[in-house]
């Protein structure tokens, strides 16, 4: 069994979060940085921990219970008041899910090694009990990239398909869009009331499976001295 402290993101969290957030995006999706799409990458504080209605999570491993301090920062999640932005995506969607009264869950991600150890379902749990203490969410959106493994089964264990893209004649961008219902977990303890939570968390089965995993902790590639491969439009 290994212990975990699921808390609110903190300055000394910020460069692990973003080290993982890289990861993510270029081992994983493919797409290396994009700015219109992981500016909020480069600049969590301004995307998530100044706004009040917005939060950035972390998972460390090994931080104990003494605020976690020393401990790798294993996975992310993250929320913002923006709903989803017609084009690109379906107008349909754009409308039913308006910024302001619309929770978006963003970057949920877990390393590979970390996987199947309940880290992704309780972070989700803890920004939906974020967003029930807000008062003002009436719902929570999402949109995934199928292609990446264990997604879809993940998000389908906890909300409803809302658009497929796939089941558009040319396929659409493949991206598929969830509801997810602001009761659907109960976490144990909320982070929108306290400053940290510590989790012994015990492996479980494949539901746990997170949008996103990274296949090694290396250090993260500069995004300005990259190239850039024609990105997925998972994050829009």
């Amino acid at each position: 069994m290994r212990d975990y402290c699921i808390r609110p993101a903190g300055p000394d969290d910020l460069d692990g979060a973003r080290a993982l957030m890289l990861d993510t995006v270029y081992r994983d999706f493919g797409t290396g940085y994009v700015p219109r799409w992981h500016g909020d990458i480069i600049d969590p504080v301004a995307a998530y921990l100044l706004p009040v209605r917005h939060t950035l999570l972390v998972a460390i491993e090994g931080g104990g219970r003494e605020g976690g301090a020393g401990g790798e920062v294993v996975a992310t999640a993250a929320l913002d008041s923006r709903g989803p932005v017609y084009p690109p995506n379906p107008r349909h969607v754009a409308e039913r899910y308006p910024s302001g009264a619309t929770a978006q869950l963003r970057r949920v991600y877990v390393r590979r090694e970390h996987r199947r150890r309940g880290l992704a379902r309780r972070l989700v749990g803890e920004l939906l009990a974020f967003a029930v203490a807000d008062g003002g969410y009436r719902s929570v959106y999402l949109h995934t990239d199928p292609a990446v493994e264990g997604a879809e089964g993940f998000w389908r264990s906890l909300g409803t398909v809302v658009h497929d893209e796939r089941e558009k004649a040319n396929g659409g961008q493949g991206v598929v869009h969830f509801d997810v219902p602001l009761d659907a977990l109960v976490p144990t303890s909320s982070v929108a009331t306290s400053s940290s939570v510590v989790a012994s968390v015990t492996p479980v089965g494949s539901a746990t499976a997170i949008t996103s995993a990274i296949s090694s902790t290396s250090s993260v590639p500069d995004p300005r001295s990259q190239p850039r491969s024609q990105p997925r439009p998972t994050d829009r």
